[in-house]
């Protein structure tokens, strides 16, 4: 089967789900299905995408982190998260969120396919570590979005017109859980990447440590979760602290590549 027919598959797996996850949502339904077979049938179009994703991400032996490959990866990484936690956290209205967004990222290839391949030489430890960076931009983005979401919810929470689909989302204590979890594993990423790109700067680079902004954001990014990480377990943060660092570490992030990769992409073209 070629790619494209693939590209459509996954597209139209995702975009039945979501169907069938609004459906069920609206029915009162939806946490119960996603416990059952409805929830394992994500595994499908999941496993398609990350096949694409594989094939996509290294072009020519190379790694190709495009605008819209990376934004790709993100919402694959979190439709995997959310099935992951699903066993343990009621996140089917979260489920319903994310897919229509994955079903909409699996087609964006073939709309913009510019390509975008790292100059460096290929090394397993150059891949390695840009695949953690991805990885850990990945975690965080979901983490933002999830702050996001919490303090949209925490501002809603007694309006009588808020959305069916907001009034369903989980806890916010469950919500919050969550979210310092997916922030400590995009932490310890950052944390070897960070560390890893200082120490072994010639080996995975070819030159010393140069202090351009993508480090010097990067470092400051690690330093704003870090202090949140500690302030979560020491002093108890939470609620609107949580979400204003966590969407200040995300900013950072954002500054460090996305920005810069967003300029040369559609505006300089490179």
């Amino acid at each position: 089967m070629s790619n494209q027919a693939l590209l459509l598959l996954t597209f139209a797996l995702y975009t039945v789900l979501a169907i069938l996850f609004w459906r069920a949502q609206a029915a009162g339904t939806a946490e119960q299905q996603n416990r059952g077979a409805l929830g394992f049938a994500i595994i499908v179009p999941l496993a398609l995408h990350g096949w694409l994703l594989y094939d996509t991400l290294f072009v020519w032996g190379a790694l190709n982190l495009g605008l819209v490959y990376a934004l790709s990866l993100i919402l694959w990484l979190t439709v995997l998260v959310y099935w992951l936690a699903r066993f343990f956290y009621p996140l089917s209205s979260l489920l319903t969120l994310v897919l229509p967004l994955a079903a909409v990222s699996t087609v964006l290839p073939a709309f913009f396919n510019d390509v975008h391949i790292l100059s460096q030489p290929a090394s397993g430890l150059f891949d390695t570590h840009v695949l953690m960076a991805m990885l850990a931009y990945s975690l965080f983005t979901i983490a933002a979005l999830h702050a996001a979401l919490i303090s949209f919810v925490e501002k809603r929470l007694h309006n009588a017109k808020m959305p069916n689909v907001f009034r369903n989302l989980p806890p916010l204590l469950t919500m919050e859980s969550l979210l310092f979890r997916v922030i400590g594993v995009g932490f310890m990423l950052l944390t070897i990447t960070v560390a890893s790109g200082m120490l072994f700067s010639e080996n995975i680079f070819g030159h010393p440590l140069r202090f351009t902004h993508m480090v010097l954001f990067g470092i400051a990014s690690w330093g704003v979760f870090a202090a949140l990480l500690l302030g979560h377990h020491f002093y108890g943060w939470r609620g609107h602290t949580a979400v204003r660092w966590t969407l200040s570490g995300f900013a950072f992030l954002v500054l460090a590549y996305l920005g810069s990769q967003f300029v040369l992409e559609v505006f300089l073209h490179r």
